[in-house]
Parts: C-alpha cells; sequence; structure tokens
C-alpha cells in the first residue's frame, strides 16, 4: 500500500508520543533537551501540526532512533543494513548498532521502569556478553548474583552462565551491548579500585 508524503507525516506524531512515554519524560522536558517549544511538541504528537527535517533530527538523536523509523520508511531486505529500532512487547526498544556479519554485535537496549518484585527468567547461549550502562540502574541477575549497576558501570561474562537483564523501579535504564561468539570478549582498561557495585566480571570505566 502506497502513502503520500501527508500521510507518511501523519503517522509520526504517535509514534513520537510512545517513544516519549517509554523514556518517562515530560513534554516540558524534552522541550529543553531539543530547544522544541512543549506547545509544538504537543501539536506534534497529537498530529494538529507535521514535522519538518528541523524537528525530527533534534528529536531522533535524543531518542537515539534514526528518521527512517520515525517515518517507517520501507526496510531493506537486509537486515544487517537496517539498522531500525526494535520494539518489545515488553516494551523495550532495541536499538542494532552495527552492520557487519558475524563477529561482535553491538545494540543499545532502553528499558521501561520495572518491577523490583518480577521474578527474573535467566536464559543461557553461546558467546560472551559486554555490556554497559548510559543511564539508569540495571539489573543483571548472572549466575546466583543479583546485581545493580549503575550509569558508567560495565560488567563481562561468559553467556553460559545464565543471565537476566531488567530495569528497576527506580526508572528506565539505558545501556550498551556487545554481544560476541564464543571465545570472543571485549577488552577494557579499568580502575583498580573496585567500585561500590562491582562483582567477579564487572568493572567502573573512568
Amino acid at each position: 500500500m502506497n502513502e503520500t508524503p501527508e500521510q507518511t507525516l501523519d503517522a509520526v506524531g504517535p509514534r513520537l508520543k510512545q517513544l516519549r512515554l517509554r523514556r518517562e519524560v515530560t513534554l516540558t522536558q524534552l522541550a529543553a533537551e531539543t530547544r522544541i517549544s512543549a506547545s509544538t511538541l504537543s501539536r506534534l504528537e497529537t498530529g494538529l501540526r507535521r514535522p519538518t527535517l528541523e524537528q525530527l533530527l533534534p528529536l531522533a538523536r535524543y531518542y537515539g532512533v534514526t528518521i527512517d523509523s520515525l517515518v517507517d520508511a520501507p526496510r531493506t531486505a537486509d537486515p544487517r543494513l537496517d539498522l531500525r529500532p526494535m520494539s518489545c512487547p515488553d516494551g523495550s526498544v532495541i536499538i542494532p548498532l552495527t552492520r557487519r556479519p558475524g563477529g561482535v554485535q553491538a545494540y543499545k537496549f532502553v528499558r521501561p521502569t520495572g518491577r523490583d518484585d518480577l521474578v527474573p527468567d535467566p536464559r543461557t547461549h553461546e558467546g560472551h556478553d559486554w555490556v554497559y550502562v548510559l543511564n539508569g540502574t540495571l539489573r543483571l541477575v548472572l549466575g546466583d548474583q543479583d546485581l545493580r549497576l549503575q550509569a558508567g558501570e560495565a560488567a563481562e561474562f561468559d553467556t553460559r552462565t545464565p543471565h537476566w537483564f531488567g530495569a528497576t523501579s527506580a526508572g528506565p535504564v539505558e545501556y550498551l551491548c556487545l554481544v560476541g561468539r564464543q571465545g570472543e570478549r571485549a577488552h577494557l582498561r579499568v580502575n583498580e579500585k573496585p567500585g561500590p557495585h562491582q562483582g567477579p566480571g564487572l568493572s567502573s570505566i573512568s
């Protein structure tokens, strides 16, 4: 089904509102970050105003998504070339950051506010994971450890160890994840003094 440019732009509003609600930010906070007035942002989200490229650029940059994803441009046939964010049923967003097949793959994860009483369902697979927290608090269940990683902290582990990632009731969390095949690991330069949240395989990067 072919849409006109006007129909394509009319569909942007609901996507912008969904992204903002997932990040749990107000229109006032978003206006301060993007330098677009709160009233304009409101009209964009409700479809009363069609966005311009000058407005889409700072919004895409703030949310960490591509403009293609905001306007729902057609996907390419090769998923390795389509770095569009993927939405999950739990409200999480996964943003692929690498294009090359094989080797270490990089992703950015944005998870909505979680529940502290949630019972994790750890999984295992071949390879190594490396995670780095950008914002918020990441709950990492690793084997028999239940850890809380803060912004600036990282963890690296063999994914044959049962593991699970989630947010806490403190708010949403954003983190980077490098997923490597078995035997491939990330090499970090870390502080010699361990941080308060560190355990085996964990480090704080400065």
